[in-house]
């Protein structure tokens, strides 16, 4: 890694656009789904409303939109760095999900689950710190 700081500081900063857009992508689903309900019966008429609803809504499509900016950067990454570091470090998004639920939707974190987070973050932290690649490039 010393021999090459582009692509350390390039791995970090993909790494962060994959702990916000992933969890953020879902959060905006989630809300754009709230707002438009769930179907009642199975008719097609309904059924054809509600996916007309899902069609129109913003913010399914700025979920979209986000989940594709992270799937992006999770392949990208994945070819500067090993799984075994990306799926780790990307688990920090635990934290962004707590926050934007708690913020966006409006939901409650109880203590318990904080601390929870907090023990992901702590193990996210110690894999951090460790080479992102330990395998030969191919």
């Amino acid at each position: 890694m010393k021999d090459s700081p582009g692509l350390h500081l390039k791995t970090y900063i993909f790494l962060l656009f994959i702990v916000l857009f992933a969890p953020l992508g879902n959060v905006l689903l989630g809300k754009g789904m709230k707002t438009i309900g769930s179907a009642r019966d199975w008719d097609p008429q309904g059924l054809f409303h509600i996916l007309l609803r899902i069609l129109t809504s913003g913010y399914i499509w700025l979920g979209i939109a986000c989940l594709l900016a992270f799937f992006i950067a999770y392949m990208l990454v994945l070819t500067w760095a090993d799984y075994s570091y990306v799926q780790p470090a990307s688990a920090f998004s635990y934290l962004v999900v707590a926050v934007l639920g708690l913020l966006l939707l409006g939901e409650k974190v109880n203590l318990l689950r904080w601390t929870g987070i907090a023990v992901i973050c702590l193990g996210v932290f110690i894999v951090g710190h460790t080479h992102p690649r330990t395998t030969e490039k191919a």
